[in-house]
């Protein structure tokens, strides 16, 4: 009986270390798909705000005097457009510098 309870105690200590181990090799692999997860995030978030900024160009570049589109086309998106035409302006028209594009 003494035998068995001993080797049960050892058990848990391997069974302990083993379980620091996984959860140790959990954190690493969690940590580096992090590392590349916030990448290619920031990447696709950038992508998706060049694409809104494009298409906003496109429907209303009347208001900085670009006619792409008729004008009945850029009326029917105005609603959905409207909350981000300040933005969008204030985007479009700040001074550009070196380190803007490197960002």
């Amino acid at each position: 009986m003494k035998d068995y309870k001993e080797s049960e105690k050892n058990m848990g200590k391997e069974e302990k270390k083993e379980g620091k181990l996984k959860r140790m090799g959990r954190s690493a692999k969690e940590f580096l798909y992090g590392m590349a997860g916030h990448d290619m995030t920031r990447f696709a978030l950038k992508a998706r705000g060049s694409m809104e900024h494009l298409f906003i160009l496109i429907t209303m570049g009347d208001l900085l005097g670009i006619p792409i589109l008729p004008p009945y086309y850029s009326l029917r998106l105005l609603p959905y457009v409207v909350p981000q035409i300040s933005t969008w302006k204030r985007r479009l028209l700040r001074e550009k510098d070196l380190t803007d594009a490197l960002a």
